[in-house]
């Protein structure tokens, strides 16, 4: 298992070993690659995971992500085999490592500044529906299988900050359902729940999502990441607090190139060409 902290790439020349990357432009698409096993990740894969998204902090020319799982599936979570096995046979000091080690993920993917957009088909249960809801945006199909499996395994569903964060998506009670009983949330629930921000068909999944984060690249990408920033810091903050962080944060926007860019576009009739500064 990896813990050192690795050194900082450009996305570009990232090649990593337990996901395929593409990049396309300014879009940078993740897809989680064992289709035989419903995507299942390893020690390897979460580590590897974590230094990309740690990467992306560092990262220009990106401006958005999408994740999705390869062949009709998202991510069934923690392999059985790989890793919940070995966890059996790890001490306390072990196992608090490993639990450190995939709730730093997730704290990547919140602190990169680039939105993410999750492509949500299939099974997405465990682990899996932690990268679902720590992505920015989620778009599914009506098929999806949504699943806090914690508790079904002897477990609590305190895991990688879904008592954080789920219940700031979907409510808490709804989210105290979830994670009390591990039940499957489908696709219609789903969106209906807030979960989704809509549902599509499986053929047009990826596209759909593509072109969000398309649109969100051509975006000002400076100020997105402070939208991104804003939005999780200000679950910590008074409505006051939140108005004085929210003033500052605008006030040091107007500094930038874009804002004039867009000033003057407007001015001119013409749609502005933001280039995140």
């Amino acid at each position: 298992m990896t813990h050192a902290n690795p050194t900082i790439l450009p996305v570009r020349d990232f090649t990593p070993s337990h996901f395929s990357l593409a990049v396309t432009g300014k879009v940078a698409t993740v897809t989680l690659n064992r289709p035989e096993r419903k995507n299942p990740l390893t020690f390897d894969s979460y580590a590897e995971l974590r230094d990309f998204f740690r990467a992306l902090q560092h990262e220009k020319e990106v401006r958005a992500v999408v994740i999705t799982g390869a062949g009709g599936n998202f991510c069934s979570g923690g392999d059985v085999f790989e890793i919940i096995g070995p966890l059996l046979d790890k001490d306390t000091a072990g196992l608090i490592e490993f639990t450190q080690m995939t709730g730093d993920l997730v704290k990547a993917m919140r602190a990169c500044p680039q939105p993410i957009v999750a492509a949500i088909d299939g099974v997405c249960a465990g682990a899996g529906a932690i990268l679902a809801m720590a992505s920015d945006i989620r778009i599914g199909t009506a098929a999806v299988k949504v699943a806090f499996l914690f508790n079904r395994v002897g477990l609590a569903g305190c895991d990688m900050g879904a008592c954080a964060i789920l219940p700031r998506i979907i409510g808490q009670g709804r989210a105290s359902e979830l994670l009390y009983t591990g039940r499957s949330l489908g696709g219609e629930e789903g969106e209906r729940w807030g979960f989704f921000n809509r549902l599509v068909a499986p053929d047009d999944l990826l596209a759909e999502a593509a072109t969000l984060a398309g649109r969100i690249a051509d975006g000002p990408s400076f100020a997105n990441g402070i939208t991104k920033k804003m939005l999780h810091m200000e679950w910590a903050m008074g409505v006051d607090e939140a108005i004085d962080a929210e003033a500052l944060a605008q006030g040091m926007l107007m500094h930038t190139r874009d804002f004039r860019r867009a000033f003057h576009a407007f001015a001119a009739k013409q749609k502005p060409e933001f280039e995140g500064n």
